[in-house]
């Protein structure tokens, strides 16, 4: 066989072991299977325009919690209208009737008040508490994250963002991001940050995370500082969808939507320095707000 043909004979054979291999790895992923909820034995189902709700709560319960539901839907749908399409495929949201039956099918961390686990939100209805909404809203959040945006984001943004829509107020069945209900995760720590007035001396203090440790997951260990943590991102995501009249607010959507990289954070938002510095004076300014609220309240935390 001449040379050219050997050649090209070589080729074909490359291209179809080529061609065998990606074959198979696509057949490979199809035969993946899809994650399957965890659905407790003897659990009904609601179903609503975007979700699937499987209860062991009350009848009247689920109604509220898969309301609840339904306006996180709507309230991020607006929020992100110019980066997310609405997806046609229901949400699937499992809710135990109380904490005890949720802490004996908890999949997550011991202490887990929700979780999302592909492809299920797991919740239980908070009774008596002043919202019982905020631990579920917050989980549903990285639900639609994942499941309807499709974003992969870094733990900053998105913690930020579940933490931004799941502290909102909750009013007559509707959620209202931005206005933040004191009685919700973190908020509620908000008072008790000690900050200082003073950005290197609170940093110094470990009273502060530096926005590039914060952005680049190099800060001290989120297990000894989890509240510190869920301060910073939950202040961060309202920071820049509010701050000076919302001017960051497209840029951080748009950043969002492309994977919130340090790099694009300094494109799209500004230097690090500059927006470190009157991110830290919005969030003395809240803490300060927070201290208010509570003395006039007479609300000790």
């Amino acid at each position: 066989m001449k040379r050219r043909a050997v050649v090209v004979a070589t080729s074909l054979a490359l291209v179809a072991s080529i061609a065998g291999v990606m074959t198979w790895k696509a057949a490979h992923m199809r035969r993946t299977p899809v994650p399957k909820a965890s659905i407790p034995e003897g659990a009904s189902l609601l179903e609503t325009a975007h979700y699937r709700v499987h209860s062991t709560a009350t009848p009247a319960q689920t109604r509220e919690i898969a309301a609840a539901a339904e306006s996180l839907h709507a309230a991020y749908l607006s929020l992100f209208s110019d980066h997310v399409v609405l997806s046609t495929t229901p949400l699937t949201l499992v809710l135990y009737r109380d904490a005890d039956e949720f802490a004996r099918n908890n999949r997550s961390r011991p202490w887990a008040e929700a979780y999302y686990l592909r492809p299920a939100c797991y919740a239980y209805y908070g009774g008596g508490k002043a919202n019982p909404y905020h631990w579920m809203l917050h989980e549903a959040t990285h639900q639609l994250n994942t499941e309807v945006a499709g974003w992969r984001l870094p733990a900053w943004a998105n913690e930020g963002v579940a933490s931004y829509l799941g502290a909102g107020w909750m009013e007559n069945g509707v959620l209202t991001p931005g206005r933040s209900d004191p009685d919700a995760h973190p908020v509620w720590w908000l008072s008790g940050m000690g900050l200082t007035g003073n950005l290197p001396a609170d940093v110094a203090a470990g009273r502060i995370i530096p926005l590039q440790q914060l952005l680049e997951g190099t800060g001290p260990d989120i297990n000894q500082h989890v509240n510190l943590y869920y301060l910073h991102y939950w202040s961060l995501s309202h920071f820049l969808f509010h701050a000076r009249e919302g001017a960051y607010a497209a840029p951080y959507k748009q950043l969002l939507a492309q994977g919130a990289a340090t790099h694009d954070f300094e494109r799209l938002i500004g230097p690090l320095d500059a927006i470190e510095s009157e991110w830290y004076g919005y969030l003395l300014a809240a803490m300060k707000m927070m201290q208010r609220h509570e003395v006039e309240n007479r609300i000790a935390r």
